[in-house]
């Protein structure tokens, strides 16, 4: 029994001393999302969505939710914020070409339709971000937009 004690203190003492490390956070000027909205010019509805459902993970300005603070949940998010830029970052929308843009948005229709994001850990949190089936239509129907814009562009 006394074995156990001790390992278990020894568990808490390095939960306890974990919480005061942490990985970077994302927290970037808000300007830097400007620039995708501007140039692919969302609704407002949509804009709204994509506030609520994509720039957390996609982008250099994540709301932080307070189970942030927690070791090993930080950690956790941290890992997502980095996948999620790495296929999708709207604050580097100036750095990728028309080409690269449009494949993005392709990409961001197929994953939005067939219900893959925002991912299912993300809207259990953020119960705001579970997108409708008119909300899904919306973001589409922008991106879709967009993509004509970028093909006319490509063309000349």
């Amino acid at each position: 029994m006394k074995l156990i004690k001790k390992i278990l203190l020894a568990l808490l003492i390095v939960v306890i001393v974990a919480q005061f490390f942490g990985p970077e956070k994302n927290e970037g000027d808000i300007t830097s999302i400007e620039p995708f909205l501007v140039e692919t010019k969302p609704s407002p509805e949509v804009k709204k969505i994509l506030k609520e459902t994509c720039f957390d993970c996609h982008s250099s300005v994540t709301r932080y939710p307070w189970y942030n603070n927690i070791t090993p949940v930080n950690y956790w998010l941290a890992d997502h914020i980095k996948h999620g830029k790495g296929h999708f970052d709207v604050s580097k929308w100036n750095e990728y070409n028309l080409k690269k843009k449009d494949h993005k948005l392709d990409e961001l229709i197929e994953m939005v339709e067939a219900k893959e994001m925002p991912l299912n850990s993300y809207t259990w949190t953020h119960t705001e971000a579970k997108l409708t089936d008119e909300q899904i239509k919306a973001v589409v129907d922008w991106a879709k937009s967009v993509r004509e814009d970028y093909a006319s562009q490509l063309s000349n």
